[in-house]
């Protein structure tokens, strides 16, 4: 990073869904919030000429290249911003972190357990250096998850009991939806349980600060084949359902399981690309002892409240709305009661991110932390495939704080 004139030069690789929504964060993090260094959207990369070039335009880079290997060796170029299919996740990162370079890296973090430890060991040694590394779950960020981490931090909830959480989506109900790349194991690493599974994973132990140590899990493809897509884009494809030839699905369409937290919490878990009617249903609930949460995505500026301590004829969940200055990054936005959205969350993701290398502090989600949700994918896969027996999570090997 240059210091001296406080600048981080971003390259990207990638431009297409999450491509889009991190360089709208990369675009508005310095208009919004008052940061010690400004970043600066140097790069883009992607293998198309034509298509990598209308993005740089379109989203606001200055230049653009189809080599991430000459965007990591380009001495201009402080941070690397990795939003490509989990395939490359693990090449490009480690590419990058060797070179010096501070790593952004979309979740999962890569498509199996001993990429996710290559990925962390890397950042460890890299941070030695001062090299800074982070795991993009953007669902962290929303303000009032992040006040949901405070409630639970401060006692108002008392001991936790129960976490429920779904995240439910209907994107490939049609069976004549093509084989994306987010259907193949080889590119996307697991279905709905690392695409958005991993999400409540990682919400449900960053809200609660505590771990899930043992699983028992049931996995789906309700759809085992899909025509061939004649071109593909992000999750969706141009094809002709009647005549096109089809492909296996190699992945899971839906995941269940239980599961028991270090801390003695009983947890369900639900993800799934086949919950028809359901567009980005992420709902988790938290009970306690003293009360309990609820957050749903559809509803990102609220939560609802029940506290357990007050007098039992006004005892009932109350609404919050989570906009005031008060709340969490809220201050950069809008007047009380004007809400935000989904992209939001991506622009407080880069400006905790621009923050902790600006001033030499490890963010959060580290690559450990994002190994463990690897570690939980792993042994609910396990589960599933020996017939829900309970399984223990394995053990990451470097510790990190939720």
């Amino acid at each position: 990073m240059s210091t001296t004139d406080k600048e981080l030069r971003v390259g990207m690789v990638g431009y297409a869904f999450m491509g889009a929504a991190h360089s709208q964060a990369w675009r508005t993090v310095n208009r919004v919030f008052d940061l010690p260094a400004r970043a600066r959207m140097a790069l883009i990369c992607g293998r198309d000429t034509t298509k990598v070039a209308d993005a740089a335009d379109r989203l606001g880079w200055d230049a653009y290249t189809t080599d991430w290997r000459d965007l990591i060796n380009r001495d201009d170029i402080d941070v690397i911003d990795v939003c490509t299919p989990g395939d490359s996740h693990a090449e490009i990162a480690l590419a990058a972190l060797a070179a010096g370079k501070h790593v952004l890296c979309e979740k999962p973090l890569a498509n199996t357990v001993a990429e996710a430890r290559a990925m962390t060991a890397a950042a460890e040694l890299a941070r030695a250096s001062g090299v800074r590394s982070m795991c993009g779950f953007n669902y962290r960020r929303v303000p009032a998850v992040t006040m949901m981490r405070q409630l639970v931090a401060d006692g108002r909830l008392g001991v936790i009991r129960h976490v429920r959480a779904t995240y439910l989506q209907d994107w490939i109900v049609d069976p004549q939806f093509p084989l994306v790349w987010r259907l193949q194991k080889d590119r996307a690493g697991s279905g709905a349980l690392g695409d958005i599974g991993a999400h409540i994973i990682d919400l449900t132990q960053f809200v609660t600060g505590q771990r899930i140590s043992g699983v028992s899990a049931v996995t789906e493809t309700f759809v085992k084949e899909r025509p061939l897509p004649a071109e593909s884009s992000g999750l969706a494809a141009t094809v002709d359902g009647h005549t096109a030839p089809t492909g296996p699905v190699t992945v899971d369409d839906a995941a269940v399981f239980v599961a028991r937290l270090d801390g003695g919490a009983l947890a369900t878990y639900e993800a799934s690309r086949f919950a028809t009617g359901r567009k980005n249903a992420l709902r988790v609930e938290i009970n306690g002892s003293l009360g309990s949460v609820i957050f749903d995505l559809e509803r990102l500026n609220e939560l609802e409240f029940y506290d357990a301590t007050r007098p039992g004829v006004e005892q009932g969940f109350s609404r919050i709305l989570v906009t005031e200055g008060e709340h969490p990054y809220m201050s950069a936005w809008w007047p009380p009661g004007h809400i935000i959205g989904y992209e939001h969350s991506f622009t407080h993701e880069m400006r905790d991110f621009i923050e902790a290398i600006a001033t030499g502090v490890d963010p959060t989600p580290s690559f450990a932390d994002a190994l463990q949700v690897q570690l939980v994918l792993d042994a609910v896969t396990r589960s599933a495939e020996l017939g829900s027996s309970w399984t223990e999570v394995e053990p990451a090997l470097i510790a990190a704080a939720v």
